[in-house]
């Protein structure tokens, strides 16, 4: 029987074959980036070792001897490397989370109000991102620290709002002393958590079922600040007892003092950040198309039921792929606090290279932390663009 042309096909020589080529130019790849690391890491331990320094994380352990002039946890110059450096995480920490909160607000603000059909507020904000977006951001931060904060009246001519203090020491406002009770009311507030988060599923359930979405940014805090008030007028005590700011000599006592460093560097990162999260938000609402728009207005949404509706959430998927770099950029330009004498993580870092001399573990140990803050924000910005991504049909 005569074979046909398609009965038999001549095998191809590996060589030729496009699929092991893929997989052998894998493999060389990764060989030669493996030997070129291990190159420098060998260099590096050779270097060490003739200085007699072995790389080693034992220093944590030691006395640090330095002290920090803004902590959110007791610290003393007699504390090791390692609670310094863990007061350095929490300072980034704190000032990042607060950055990225009211530079999301104020930069919705500008993207929506760039957008208005007013043609004062649309100019403004025109004009504020344009500025902003093309200032440098340590130039900014320098700004702020020497061209405001240190600018205010001395302690004794302190500008005064109520309760509220503005000087060139910072700004001291009432703050709450735990009472025998906070450990209860702490208790009090993850349960309101809890409901809150319940409220907010089954208010999404009844948005679903019925096609009109309830103002869950409105009631899911609403029900928190509730129980949380509720919480505090049945306990026996106060859970905390508010202190006042007092002028005592050259300096403000009690109550609760913003220093100026942490002034300025909180303002530079959000009035900066802001600027280009007004731009995503702005390129944002005009990816919806124009006939969402008019769609929305022929059933008789407002304007506000028709942006919170209709438009972000159609926008929200071209928003946030853009704005979790923005909150990657912010906690990293925060490392600019250095600038103006802010204790942060590369601060403090730097203060522990040079009385320790162990160059490559503390920047080893910087990095690790800065690439894990990172890989943490990605993971819940991630999950929240799955979250609401279009699912087609």
């Amino acid at each position: 029987m005569a074979k046909t042309k398609y009965s038999t096909e001549e095998a191809i020589p590996f060589w030729r074959d496009e699929r092991v080529l893929r997989v052998l130019g894998q493999i060389v790849f990764l060989v030669v980036a493996v030997s070129f690391f291990y190159y420098l890491y060998n260099n590096m331990i050779t270097a060490l070792a003739a200085q007699g320094m072995t790389p080693s994380f034992e220093f944590l352990g030691r006395t640090a001897g330095f002290d920090i002039g803004e902590s959110l946890i007791n610290y003393v110059r007699s504390d090791s490397y390692a609670r310094a450096l863990v007061v350095g995480i929490l300072n980034t920490i704190y000032v990042s989370i607060f950055g990225i909160f009211f530079a999301t607000i104020f930069g919705v603000i500008l993207g929506v109000s760039r957008l208005s059909k007013n043609f004062l507020v649309a100019k403004l904000s025109s004009i504020y991102l344009e500025i902003l977006r093309n200032i440098p951001l340590l130039v900014l931060l320098v700004f702020w620290y020497s061209g405001v904060f240190i600018t205010l009246p001395r302690v004794k001519e302190a500008i005064t709002f109520g309760p509220i203090f503005l000087s060139n020491r910072g700004i001291a406002v009432p703050w709450g002393i735990p009472t025998e009770t906070w450990a209860s009311y702490l208790i009090i507030l993850f349960l309101a958590l809890v409901v809150s988060i319940v409220v907010s599923w089954r208010l999404k359930v009844i948005g679903d079922r019925t096609g009109r979405p309830p103002l869950r940014i409105l009631w899911v805090p609403l029900t928190f600040l509730v129980l949380a008030m509720v919480g505090w007028l049945v306990l026996p005590q106060s859970p905390l007892e508010i202190e006042y700011p007092a002028l005592k000599g050259l300096n403000f006592t009690g109550g609760y003092v913003f220093s100026p460093e942490f002034m300025a560097l909180l303002s530079g990162l959000v009035i900066y950040t802001a600027a280009f999260v007004g731009e995503i938000v702005r390129a944002g609402i005009m990816s919806v198309s124009k006939g969402q728009h008019e769609a929305a207005k022929a059933l008789g949404l407002t304007s506000f039921q028709t942006l919170r509706l209709v438009i972000f959430p159609q926008a929200m998927r071209v928003i946030v792929p853009p704005l979790t770099s923005q909150y990657l950029n912010l906690t990293k330009n925060s490392s600019l606090a250095v600038a103006i004498g802010f204790p942060d993580l590369f601060a403090i870092g730097g203060t522990s290279l040079n009385q320790s001399g162990r160059a490559v573990e503390v920047i080893a140990l910087m990095m690790g932390l800065y690439l894990l803050s990172s890989l943490l924000t990605s993971v819940f910005m991630n999950w929240y663009n799955d979250k609401i991504k279009l699912v087609e049909r």
